[in-house]
């Protein structure tokens, strides 16, 4: 390998880390805290928590940790060594599917949802809440999953 996709790796294994790690502080424990909150509250606190989340610091680690792994994979399949082709490419799959696609196809439209609800109908807001709550945490499950389990198939390439 040479030392561009070796730092290309090294940069990619941190963001999918670091994707993992705020997936799993969703999981972990902010859902959790959101939860504790009156059920029209803590849609609203949802609500807010999304229009903050779609800027550069998340959306740079989420889309730019996909496109190096894109990346990544494309130099593998072109001339990468044998030994590490196969988990690099597990590597990009994973993440691709599990975060980026997850993401698209799960979170983000259950996302759109509550934020559709309207914000002056409190018990219709906490019914959104109510059933906005358990489909986001479970997939947001399968995110962090699939993050950690592309961060250590490309931990397992460079080895």
């Amino acid at each position: 390998m040479n030392a561009l996709a070796t730092v290309l790796h090294i940069i990619a294994i941190l963001g999918t880390g670091l994707v993992a790690g705020v997936f799993f502080a969703f999981s972990g424990f902010v859902m959790q805290g959101i939860n504790r909150l009156p059920a029209a509250e803590a849609a609203r606190t949802m609500r807010e928590i999304n229009v903050t989340a779609v800027r550069a610091p998340l959306m740079l680690a989420i889309f730019g940790t996909a496109l190096l792994v894109t990346v990544l994979a494309v130099l593998t399949v072109v001339g990468g060594p044998a030994g590490t082709a196969w988990w690099t490419i597990a590597g990009a799959a994973l993440y691709l599917v599990g975060v980026v696609g997850v993401t698209a196809g799960a979170n983000v439209p259950r996302n759109d949802r509550l934020a559709a609800a309207s914000d002056e109908d409190g018990p219709a807001l906490a019914a959104a809440w109510d059933s906005f709550r358990p489909g986001w945490t479970g997939w947001n499950h399968v995110r962090t999953l699939g993050a950690a389990t592309a961060c250590l198939a490309l931990v397992l390439a460079l080895l």
